[in-house]
């Protein structure tokens, strides 16, 4: 099953308003795929091939400090002190002090830097390449139908993301984990991604979606969730 016809069953299946976004490392500049115009952050990136578009980015197009350490694309000894502290995001309401910054930074995920050079982004019906994780926003019911097809012939429990950026916990820990992830983003991504108040976040590892597509739709004959 190719690409767009998985995307079509899955978002049948599931009644889906925004495509899914397929998100692949890389370690040379793809030839059939051009580059992001200008710099937009790794949030933004994920809401632009929301709308269908296709590019990829290197560091010289990711905004974001957050977005280039998360996804590998920069080393965090290359930011000034105060980045790699976390001292400037206290003034800006997201942690009290630099300890709790850096208690939080324990638990976040990030690619190694030094591997990957690119991120090519597409919506998934549109992506002809095979996607490292897909990444979706839904509504809370659908992203629980998306965790019980996943368990469905498993038992394998999704991983629930904290407030760490959408960069990390969306992208870099299904990535790393290899496993489904769901959460609510983070204060700045939802302020960057046109999004619903009500909108939630899942991420499953590119690995992963074809299982998950053929146990909803085996899910759909049963009695709990047949469709109304």
């Amino acid at each position: 099953m190719d690409n767009e016809e998985l995307t079509t069953k899955f978002t049948g299946l599931l009644k889906l308003e925004n495509q899914p976004v397929a998100i692949k490392w890389a370690v040379e500049e793809p030839q059939n795929i051009g580059k992001e115009e200008g710099k937009s952050r790794f949030c933004s990136k994920l809401g632009k091939a929301m709308k269908g578009e296709i590019f990829y980015s290197t560091l010289e197009e990711e905004e974001c400090m957050g977005g280039a350490r998360y996804s590998g694309l920069k080393n965090m000894s290359e930011y000034p002190a105060n980045v790699q502290s976390g001292a400037f995001m206290v003034p800006r309401g997201l942690y009290k002090n630099i300890p709790a910054v850096q208690r939080s930074r324990e638990n976040e995920t990030y690619i190694n830097p030094g591997i990957f050079r690119v991120i090519i982004f597409a919506p998934l019906n549109k992506a002809e390449f095979e996607p490292d994780v897909i990444f979706m926003v839904l509504n809370a019911k659908q992203g629980m139908e998306i965790l019980h097809a996943n368990a469905y012939d498993s038992g394998t429990h999704g991983i629930g993301a904290d407030a760490a950026p959408v960069c990390s916990s969306m992208a870099a820990t299904p990535y790393m984990a290899g496993r489904v992830t769901y959460g609510f983003g983070d204060v700045a991504s939802r302020q960057n991604m046109d999004i619903k108040e009500e909108d939630i976040m899942v991420s499953i590892p590119g690995s992963e979606m074809s299982r998950i597509v053929s146990n909803l739709s085996e899910m759909r004959t049963k009695v709990l969730f047949k469709d109304e």
